[in-house]
């Protein structure tokens, strides 16, 4: 049931994502284009967007537990470290450049153009870059007795 729940969870985003137009690169590059072609609509999206989270965050934590899980399983790290700056970093520049972020890409790939599945490339690739680079950073720590 579960993944069921998931499922219409997910389609309920991706149609948000496409009525909204997030899934046009060209309007998320129009937002960040304060000299030319600005376009201040994807900025509503994401405030409508942050109003409902602290809403659905305020009713669901709420509840003594979640109804699908024993606990909730919420994020305990706080601090604002190099990797976090340096990850928000490479996001944005990445989203400025290709108009995609992961989140409204997921519903573009269904469009039928290639723009889309070029950057999904590139993200895999990223993903798998930086999970090597950690894994060979972490063999080159020294063992400790």
């Amino acid at each position: 049931m579960q993944v069921i729940y998931a499922f219409a969870i997910g389609q309920v985003f991706g149609l948000g994502i496409l009525i909204s137009g997030v899934a046009n690169p060209v309007k998320v590059l129009n937002f960040f284009d304060f000299a030319g072609n600005w376009d201040p609509s994807l900025g509503y999206v994401m405030g409508s967007a942050l109003v409902v989270t602290a809403i659905g965050y305020k009713l669901v934590l709420s509840r003594k537990r979640p109804v699908f899980a024993m606990r909730f399983t919420i994020p305990s790290a706080k601090q604002i470290d190099l990797q976090l700056i340096g990850g928000s970093i490479v996001f944005g520049i990445g989203w400025g450049i290709s108009g995609f972020c992961p989140g409204g890409l997921i519903p573009a790939l269904g469009l039928g153009r290639i723009e889309p599945f070029i950057f999904f490339a590139g993200l895999l690739a990223g993903l798998i870059a930086t999970r090597s680079w950690r894994a060979w950073r972490y063999r080159q720590q020294p063992v400790s007795a």
